[in-house]
């Protein structure tokens, strides 16, 4: 998504588009399960891990907490894409990039 993309301009200098924010690394897709704090929500997303012993695989949910900037509204059951950026606080190192 670019800057032109995004319809509202905001004046987070935390955002990707509007901001000083650069993103980098990885990307993830998920769906938001907790949208309360503040401009912050918790974005799941499922994989399979692999149990040697048994020669199976297990369901596990990855969860991480991305920082909502003010162009974007989201809310909970929302799927959205996420990149990885420098830390903005202890625990949130994602950015929401776009509502899908």
């Amino acid at each position: 998504m670019t800057e032109k993309e995004t319809k509202i301009k905001c004046n987070d200098k935390n955002c990707p588009f509007h901001g000083t924010l650069s993103t980098r690394g990885r990307k993830f897709v998920g769906k938001v399960t907790s949208a309360k704090m503040d401009k912050t929500a918790i974005v799941s997303w499922p994989h399979l891990q692999k149990i040697p012993k048994y020669e199976r695989y297990e369901r596990r949910t990855s969860r991480v907490a991305a920082h909502i900037p003010e162009c974007i509204t989201v809310k909970e059951g929302d799927k959205v894409e996420i990149a990885e950026c420098r830390p903005i606080a202890k625990t949130v190192k994602f950015v929401i990039l776009r509502k899908l």
